[in-house]
């Protein structure tokens, strides 16, 4: 008969390479973890009633154009009355449609392969993206990032491509006349780089994308300085109201009364709210630096594949195209204080940028993010932040 111990040694043999293989590649078990924060983050989400999104809903086109009403135009054509549960749903679809645009992006650019997951993760599990775009559930940034998305899945071919692309920017405006600063000219670099630098540049190319620009550009004049309602406020609230299923909760009437400035409120008082919120949201500069500094692998590869570029001019273009989005963001955080949002969407650009890049002529194959110690802590930090916020960090 054999010693107690013999029994014991085969059990441990069996269990010490997949606790090995996890400590030396952790990536997949941040992967794993990112789910259940993301989870967790849904949950919380969903004990917060959306007030300003569900007041959003509320909006149509009932006293003609109006900024910011597409959405509740679109819900207006199937309901009159929009109950609250219906901001969840349309936003929950939204995050799902984007979660997955995203994942098939991924999947087709750079592969899902060992040398590639933590390059995955600190995406897929930056608090910037996708868990952030769960806090802010019922907010209309994710729409633009949803299209960026399409575009950049979409074949680019023929000039199609760029007026599919005005078309779903001018979309974009209708829903939130803000989307053409923060989403808008990502949009536009997406179609630089997957259309323009390949196919080059015609007569009758560059006349349809200026054409383009033209019309978006004169839609959003129209959105900012001629979309506010020209109803007295009373009349504007009380239809408000009507949308509102009987029997009408009293938190729902307080935030339709609340927020209906939103859609008379001139450009000039948004800004004064803002600079006068400056001195508290810049406290939290120092935040957002630490958090756009835990992503450093991932601006190194992004470094690195700028720099395995075939081209000189193709690098400098995309230099030049980042310097223009984050110029857009910084006009952004001049007009609007919700700075937890706009810094958020700021890295989500940057990661679509990064994909656009990817699909350039190279040199030479940019080196994925090391699975190295120092790299895995920074991982394990992105992983368990479960997301940015909307008006101040967390």
């Amino acid at each position: 008969m054999g010693c107690p111990c013999d029994g014991a040694a085969p059990k441990s043999s069996r269990s010490f390479p997949m606790n090995w293989t996890a400590w030396q590649n952790p990536w997949r078990l941040m992967l794993v973890v990112n789910v259940a924060v993301l989870i967790g983050v849904c949950l919380h989400k969903l004990t917060r009633p959306p007030y300003i999104p569900y007041v959003h809903l509320l909006v149509d086109y009932h006293f003609g154009f109006t900024k910011r009403a597409l959405i509740g135009a679109i819900v207006s054509l199937v309901t009159f009355k929009v109950p609250m549960w219906l901001v969840y749903a349309l936003a929950g679809a939204a995050w799902l449609v984007t979660a997955g645009l995203f994942v098939e992006l991924f999947r087709r650019s750079i592969g899902f392969r060992d040398e590639t997951m933590p390059l995955f993760v600190l995406m897929a599990g930056s608090p910037f993206f996708l868990k952030n775009f769960m806090f802010t559930l019922g907010h209309f940034d994710i729409y633009g990032c949803a299209v960026a998305l399409g575009l950049l899945l979409a074949p680019a071919r023929s000039i199609a491509f760029v007026m599919a692309a005005a078309l779903a920017s001018m979309v974009l405006i209708l829903v939130h006349h803000i989307q053409v600063l923060m989403y808008v000219p990502t949009i536009a670099v997406i179609v630089v780089l997957r259309y323009y630098l390949v196919l080059g540049l015609t007569r009758h190319n560059v006349v349809i994308g200026m054409a383009a620009m033209l019309a978006v550009g004169l839609l959003f004049v129209a959105a900012q300085f001629f979309g506010t309602v020209t109803v007295p406020p009373a009349e504007f609230v009380a239809y408000l109201d009507s949308r509102i299923p009987a029997p009408p909760r009293e938190d729902l009437l307080r935030y339709s009364h609340g927020f209906a400035y939103i859609w008379y409120q001139p450009l000039s008082k948004e800004l004064q709210d803002t600079w006068e919120r400056l001195p508290s949201n810049l406290l939290g500069v120092p935040v957002y630096a630490l958090l756009i500094w835990l992503h450093a692998p991932l601006w190194r590869y992004f470094r690195a594949l700028l720099r395995s570029l075939a081209d000189e001019r193709h690098r400098r273009l995309v230099l030049a195209a980042i310097a223009a989005v984050s110029l857009g963001y910084l006009v952004i955080f001049a007009t609007v204080f919700d700075y937890s949002r706009w810094i958020s969407n700021w890295a989500v650009c940057l990661f679509l940028i990064l994909h656009a890049v990817k699909g350039l002529p190279a040199a030479r194959i940019a080196a994925p993010v090391a699975n190295d110690p120092r790299n895995s802590v920074l991982g394990w930090i992105v992983t368990l932040i479960p997301r940015v916020g909307i008006v101040r960090p967390f």
